[in-house]
């Protein structure tokens, strides 16, 4: 097992806060940005290939795509689609078997699917990944590519990875790099003092008025053409090569988990366009149910948009339709639930620009440095009384039994375990971010390492889950040792009911308590980051 795949402390691998700023001020974005504007026009067009990635996973409104596509067309020259899988690399960055699957079965629908416009969909493997862009490079060589297409990745190893790209191809083949993920571009949203914008309150504002002013953000890009016979019977070497495979550590449990999962998430297009379509359905009754995890009202693409299997882009298009075709989702202007989700969905964009431009974020680092300095406890009974869901606090258990079973959690759970997990037992959030990396089918390194950016928010579950679970439906359904406990008790049965009738449930006292360790936290943060300089 790598360092970066195991949850001990003292495996958990980070730079120093000196490198970090370093980074940040000199944007690996920049370089990028730089590298691929010193390159020297290419007009002789051979071949054209399109680079997947892990987070553009679909043929459908996919930029780089179409401009490679385009560009095939207008030079009558051959498309070739290109995967690069590296098993060494997902564990690295701790990909979920969940999401391996789900990565490998939606590769597999794309390779079917341009199959059916002539065009081959080539997947390479790569032991090593530190030569990914040589393995690629190789590749582009040998069958004379001219020019590659694909979508920005914003994570730092992605960027550095593209630039060396840049630089190894040399005037060989031409590289393209192309905004994708969001709808609005990273690093455009900036303060009125010229600096990105962090806040999510006036970020989502000056959004939300970009989109009602320019609605033909959310037009969607063709689909790829279909080649010619003549041009696919030259190709025809390079169909048929076979879908990468989950890793060695990238295995279910058993071939029971693996159902479960795939019948919960199938994979693909068509199946995050049919999950829209029924979310449109009752989007109305979003605000008012979203944070209630007994409800599942939420849309459930998050796994959908974390590959790229359905974008942002084709969602918000949905929703406009939805909407009288206005791309007005502002309070009051908008149907109902249309603000509410919006608004979820505009925390990925600012997710992506911090990123872009706070690159130590996916160093293994904290946004706001100081949190580094934090001396966390070495808690071991805690930790897996957390990741098991036995910490005697029925929301928390609840919520990480959810995750263990689906691959997923309700985000209002999210928080909830997150700050139980450093504020209350005062363990590293970095082992908790990493065993939802682990662990989730969504993930994305953008959304959990800004989800679980330390604050001092200390969410009680008890009040939270008497706010948000009201009836204890939720607790009852992931918690069956409580599921036939009556009235308020369900959400602190240790406090509310006798001896006797706790210790009947078979379920376990909570490990600390949530006062003691509130008070405990806060002298912690004060005392460790006070001071400090990062």
């Amino acid at each position: 097992m790598s360092k970066r795949t195991a949850y001990d402390r003292d495996e958990l691998g980070h730079t120093t806060t000196k490198r970090a700023k370093e980074v940040d001020e000199n944007l690996p974005y920049h370089q990028l940005k730089e590298a691929l504007g010193a390159q020297e026009e290419k007009n002789d067009v051979s071949m054209v290939a399109w680079w997947c990635h892990p987070k553009d996973m679909r043929i459908q409104d996919n930029t780089a795509l179409h401009h490679a596509s385009e560009l095939t067309q207008s030079s009558k020259k051959p498309l070739v689609g290109l995967y690069l899988h590296c098993a060494a690399d997902e564990s690295w960055h701790g990909t979920s078997p969940a999401r391996m699957d789900f990565m490998c079965e939606g590769l597999a629908i794309i390779q079917k699917e341009l199959k059916e416009l002539n065009i081959p969909f080539v997947f390479l493997e790569c032991e090593d990944r530190r030569k990914i862009v040589p393995t690629a490079v190789d590749w582009m060589k040998e069958h004379k590519v001219s020019h590659v297409f694909s979508n920005y990745e914003y994570e730092i190893d992605e960027m550095r990875r593209d630039i060396k790209l840049v630089k190894q191809v040399g005037n060989d083949v031409h590289v393209s790099i192309y905004h994708d993920q969001t709808v609005v571009e990273p690093g455009t949203m900036l303060t009125g003092s010229g600096k990105p914008m962090k806040v999510f309150t006036p970020y989502f504002g000056k959004w939300l008025d970009i989109v009602k002013a320019e609605p033909e953000l959310l037009d969607l890009r063709p689909d790829p053409k279909k080649q010619s016979d003549k041009i696919a019977k030259e190709l025809k070497d390079l169909f048929g090569t076979k879908p990468p495979r989950p890793g060695k550590d990238k295995q279910f449990k058993d071939e029971e988990d693996r159902k479960r999962i795939r019948r919960l998430w199938p994979a693909g297009h068509k199946s995050g366009v049919k999950r829209m379509v029924a979310f449109l359905n009752q989007i109305k009754n979003y605000k008012a149910t979203r944070s209630n995890p007994a409800k599942d009202s939420t849309s459930r693409l998050s796994a959908y948009f974390s590959a790229g299997m359905f974008s942002v882009r084709e969602a918000l298009q949905k929703v406009s339709d939805y909407n009288g075709g206005s791309s007005d989702f502002t309070e009051g202007r908008s149907k109902p639930g249309v603000y509410s989700w919006v608004r979820e969905i505009v925390f990925r964009e600012l997710y992506r620009q911090t990123t872009m431009t706070t690159p130590h974020t996916s160093m293994n680092l904290p946004q706001n440095l100081k949190f580094d300095f934090v001396q966390w406890e070495d808690d071991e009974e805690g930790w897996k009384k957390w990741y098991k869901g036995t910490t005697g606090e029925p929301f928390i258990d609840a919520g990480m039994r959810q995750l263990n079973h689906e691959a997923y959690m309700h985000n209002r759970l999210r928080m909830n375990v997150s700050s139980y997990l450093y504020c209350n037992l005062l363990l590293d959030y970095r082992r908790g971010e990493r065993y939802f990396a682990e662990t989730l089918i969504d993930w994305d390194l953008s959304n959990n390492t800004q989800g679980w950016e330390p604050s001092y928010t200390v969410f009680n579950p008890v009040s939270q889950a008497e706010r948000n679970d009201p009836d204890g439906d939720y607790i009852r359904k992931w918690v069956p040792e409580l599921k036939d406990v009556k009235g308020k008790a369900i959400f602190a049965p240790y406090e509310r009911l006798s001896k006797e009738e706790f210790e009947k449930l078979g379920y376990p006292k909570p490990h600390v308590n949530w006062k003691q360790t509130k008070q405990r936290c806060m002298e912690r943060f004060k005392n460790d980051m006070s001071g400090v300089e990062p």
